[in-house]
């Protein structure tokens, strides 16, 4: 996944890296980054799509406030990516539309 990005990590040691799955491509993550975060530095630009137009939206206040950040990880909708620490073989897609607290699409 090409990385063109002006999300930057600051330079630090890593404690470590993970592999992640991301819209179907493998990424590596700073172990303990939040899933917003890896997902931002691969250069991918949304994480949602609004429910009426469809519009992308992307990670906002990276604190958990603007719910902007909404995934689906690990097959579970409406998770908030900057809240939600990278884990070894995640599996995280970008959440289409409006869902259910079920999980099913409304």
């Amino acid at each position: 996944m090409a990385v063109d990005s002006s999300y930057k990590r600051v330079s630090h040691q890593p404690a470590g890296t993970v592999q992640l799955m991301v819209e179907g491509q493998m990424i590596e993550a700073i172990a303990g980054e939040s899933v917003a975060a890896a997902v931002l530095q691969t250069g991918i630009r949304q994480t949602r799509t609004t429910p009426v137009s469809e519009a992308g939206r992307a990670p906002y206040c990276m604190m958990g406030v603007c719910f902007e950040c909404l995934m689906e990880i690990d097959g579970v909708p409406n998770t908030q990516a900057c809240m939600t620490e990278v884990r070894e073989g995640m599996v995280v897609n970008i959440q289409r539309g409006s869902r259910s607290v079920s999980g099913e699409s409304v």
